[in-house]
């Protein structure tokens, strides 16, 4: 039971920053809008991480995180592997194409690789600082799978969302993401969870950053004009 409530819990949180995503990009506007490159790269990479471990029987034992193993490599080809069944691997793929999607028609492609890099680098590091783990973690499952850094991408579409509407169901969604996120964490030890706060935090730093320096350049512009 404990792991049907995990799963439907995880599942609806990635549903609820899926549905962020197309309110901030906006449902009418897909058919209309560029080839996302680097959410084409990021599931290609997966897509041939998955292949890789077809073909080669030893590609999880060189690649994954298994902090028992040295690589410094393995942090990041980790997340290229999979390691939760058939169901679980093209969950992770169709996700992660669908939010890299969404991320890069918000928040452009360098912004949306750099989310990701953060969402694969971050997270256990904050973990550290915070006194929330005691080194890296013993439980296979958290050896790879792009599901981490996939949340925390989709997480700062949440957070994109609370910036763009007024409705309060709108709001209530986009608050709901790090909520819900906080409660899988302290409920279930459900790592999902805690990434997405996490995601949420650095997309209102980048939000809050961004807003200020368009701000910062539309004074910039007044004072020029004004001058002339």
């Amino acid at each position: 039971m404990g792991a049907i409530v995990f799963n439907v819990t995880t599942a609806a949180l990635m549903i609820m920053m899926l549905n962020c995503g197309l309110g901030v990009v906006g449902q009418n506007t897909l058919r209309g809008r560029p080839i996302p490159w680097a959410a084409v790269t990021l599931t290609a990479i997966a897509v041939g991480g998955v292949l890789l471990q077809l073909v080669w029987s030893g590609a999880m034992h060189a690649l994954d995180a298994d902090p028992t193993r040295s690589g410094w490599w393995r942090e990041f080809t980790s997340v290229f592997m999979q390691n939760g069944g058939v169901f679980g691997t093209l969950w992770n793929l169709v996700t992660l194409a669908i939010v890299a999607t969404l991320a890069q028609w918000y928040w452009g492609g360098p912004l949306t690789l750099g989310f990701f890099v953060a969402g694969i680098v971050l997270p256990g590091r904050i973990d550290t600082l915070l006194g929330f783990a005691d080194g890296p973690s013993t439980d296979p499952r958290n050896f790879a799978g792009s599901s981490g850094a996939t949340y925390f991408l989709g997480a700062t579409l949440a957070l994109a969302f609370l910036t763009r509407t007024r409705l309060p169901k709108e709001l209530a969604l986009a608050i709901g993401v790090p909520v819900l996120g906080l409660a899988m964490w302290l409920a279930q030890d459900n790592g999902h969870g805690l990434v997405s706060v996490y995601g949420f935090a650095l997309g209102a730093a980048v939000w809050a950053a961004r807003t200020r320096w368009r701000g910062g350049n539309t004074n910039s512009n007044r004072l020029i004009e004004r001058a002339r």
